[in-house]
């Protein structure tokens, strides 16, 4: 994860940060009982290929408490946090048989986690999360057991193995994991990978403490300064993290605010953009837009007539047509519109953006810049498509709503002057699936393409 985490990266640690103290939902738990019963075969099959032989005690219980100490230096990320294990993990291998290091970590786990069992922070039932969190320790302990090589007895190659299977069982089996019980997308895995850098970073100052603890005990000790520095990071990071959720939560209030001040200012407004934000993230879905994108077209589509709170009701429903100065009094709502959302600030200037351009044309004879073509922000043109055919199906003061065939010809015929084409033909798709029509021949086409209307 980034240091400016993206929206779906926000949107997962928001999740992270309530399932904390809620009850474990019966999909997740069902996914850790069967992972947990997989990692127990797992176990069992390396104590067959290399069974617990002897072993100094007091070396492994320090090594013990220290992996306890440092999974306690948590790092937040979408899918949870990740822990500076690796300084006390790697010791842990060498001072215990590796048919034990798997089940030594996971009670480690579990031990960091009894705190906020005991205070009320965390249910117990997150305990059962320890022993899947302890799948990376099952790569190295497998990889030894197979090359019949204690890790203190291996090699640089055979070291560099085990890393690689460390990190390779822990993706695999958290991706599994996030998929099954947060349906969480491969890509936004792949951006928490850079914990592995980290890792492999402290891995070699781990392996200097492995070797000298058969000498010196104490040496388990060594990582004690470099985990509370650690531990001063994480919770800055915590507090950050926290902080950028509860300002985004606030920007979203905020929209939402507006949005009932528009509702209340005129019923008609307030509904129209209801349905434009359907529509807008129907086709959104269609062209796959990404998390962002999405976020920033469904607030554009919900907020893209808050400009018309400045324009006189008298104006917003006429019966009739405008005249020249009430045209131009009206398109200033555009601009009124993104004036009102960069003063709320952060992702709602990107969506004033959109606001300020839903009233561009494809061939650039919209307002109030002429923009044209891939000029237009995306999110404008899908919600400039979608509002037009709302306007036009729907009654107004000064005229009935037309028809589905009419109301569709005119998007047709306006497809590479008013909409953008791609938009237009993913549209089509939408509408005749929503409605069960089918696409008007080019006859019932207006040849003669005139603006649709979007008052």
């Amino acid at each position: 994860m980034a240091m400016d985490p993206g929206l779906e990266e926000q949107e997962l640690l928001a999740d992270k940060f309530r399932r904390a103290d809620a009850r474990m939902p019966a999909r997740e738990r069902q996914a850790e009982i069967g992972l947990g019963l997989a990692f127990a075969a797992a176990i069992a099959g390396v104590w067959s290929l290399d069974p617990p032989k002897g072993f100094a005690v007091v070396p492994a219980l320090l090594c013990l408490m220290m992996l306890v100490l440092a999974t306690r230096v948590r790092f937040d990320t979408p899918f949870g946090f990740t822990v500076a294990t690796q300084l006390a993990f790697v010791p842990v291998l060498f001072a215990m048989p590796v048919a034990i290091v798997p089940i030594a970590v996971a009670v480690a786990l579990a031990i960091a986690g009894l705190p906020e069992v005991l205070t009320g922070t965390a249910r117990p039932s997150r305990l059962l999360l320890a022993v899947n969190n302890s799948w990376f320790a099952l790569g190295p302990a497998a990889v030894f057991a197979l090359a019949s090589t204690e890790p203190r007895d291996a090699g640089p190659l055979l070291l560099i193995i085990a890393l690689a299977a460390q990190f390779g069982v822990d993706f695999a089996m958290s991706t599994l994991r996030f998929r099954l019980d947060r349906s969480a997308s491969f890509s936004a895995q792949l951006r928490d990978t850079w914990v592995y850098g980290i890792d492999a970073a402290l891995s070699g100052m781990a392996l200097i403490v492995a070797e000298y603890i058969h000498i010196t005990p104490v040496a388990a000790l060594a990582p004690l300064p470099m985990l509370g520095l650690l531990a001063t990071f994480a919770r800055e990071r915590h507090q950050r993290l926290e902080s950028l959720l509860e300002l985004n939560t606030a920007y979203r209030g905020t929209a939402l605010v507006l949005r009932d001040v528009v509702e209340a200012d005129d019923g008609y407004t307030g509904e129209h953009c209801r349905s434009v934000v359907r529509l807008a993230l129907a086709l959104g879905d269609a062209l796959k837009l990404d998390a962002d994108q999405r976020r920033n077209l469904e607030f554009g589509a919900l907020l893209h007539d808050v400009g018309k709170i400045a324009i006189p009701n008298e104006i917003i429903n006429k019966p009739g047509k405008l005249d020249p100065d009430e045209w131009e009094i009206i398109a200033t709502h555009t601009l009124e519109g993104q004036k009102m959302l960069d003063r709320v600030g952060g992702f709602m200037r990107n969506v004033g953006l959109i606001v300020r351009s839903h009233h561009e044309r494809w061939d650039g004879r919209g307002y109030p810049d002429g923009l044209a073509g891939e000029a237009i922000p995306l999110e404008a043109r899908i919600i400039s498509c979608c509002d037009s055919w709302n306007a036009m199906r729907t009654d107004r003061s000064y005229r009935k709503a037309l028809s589905y065939e009419v109301a569709l010809a005119e998007v047709l015929a306006n497809a590479g002057h008013q909409f953008d084409p791609r938009i237009v033909a993913a549209f089509v798709k939408i509408i005749e699936k929503e409605d069960g029509h089918r696409t008007p021949t080019r006859s019932a086409v207006n040849p003669e393409p005139h603006e649709a209307p979007l008052r």
